[in-house]
């Protein structure tokens, strides 16, 4: 089973441009860092090092102080995320009726511990709580939940992503 699969930063020129702009106009503001990287993350996806770098250098904040907010807060990605987004929830209602079965064959599957496969399409993840507890053991793609899996259910699941 491959590991975590390494993504080169492939940001674009527009991209960097739409954020220089956002930066510009949060220059001044205090909090700025905040909604700076939550509008760093709308615009690539998820906030590699190089989007770090331009938002410390451009508010004039120390990278670590950039780094450490973008990994405190769950909502910020350092990673990016495949076209599909896999998560399986490992809270304690699904542990119990199989999610780590469904976790391990999205695993096998995918080829990959979690992160993202090499052709960028998933990406998986574990989860904790999604509020879906009747339904355990629970999985989400995207916007779509998928509850009561087994782990033989997964393959037939997955085909529907396949492109």
């Amino acid at each position: 089973m491959a590991n975590q699969t390494k993504v080169p930063f492939t940001g674009t020129k527009a991209q960097e441009e739409k954020l220089l702009k956002v930066l510009k106009g949060l220059k001044n503001v205090e909090g700025a860092l905040m909604p700076a990287l939550q509008q760093a993350q709308d615009i690539y996806g998820y906030l590699p090092i190089e989007v770090q770098e331009i938002i410390a250098d451009k508010l004039d904040l120390s990278l670590a102080e950039v780094y450490g907010v973008a990994t405190f807060y769950s909502q910020f990605t350092l990673t990016p995320k495949g076209k599909y987004k896999i998560g399986v929830c490992l809270g304690t209602a699904c542990y119990v009726k199989g999610s780590g079965e469904v976790f391990e064959e999205l695993q096998k599957q995918l080829g990959i511990e979690s992160g993202i496969t090499s052709d960028l399409l998933y990406s998986l993840d574990a989860t904790r709580c999604i509020g879906c507890c009747g339904l355990a053991p629970v999985m989400t793609i995207n916007d779509d939940v998928y509850g009561k899996l087994t782990k033989d259910q997964i393959a037939g699941i997955l085909a529907k992503y396949k492109e």
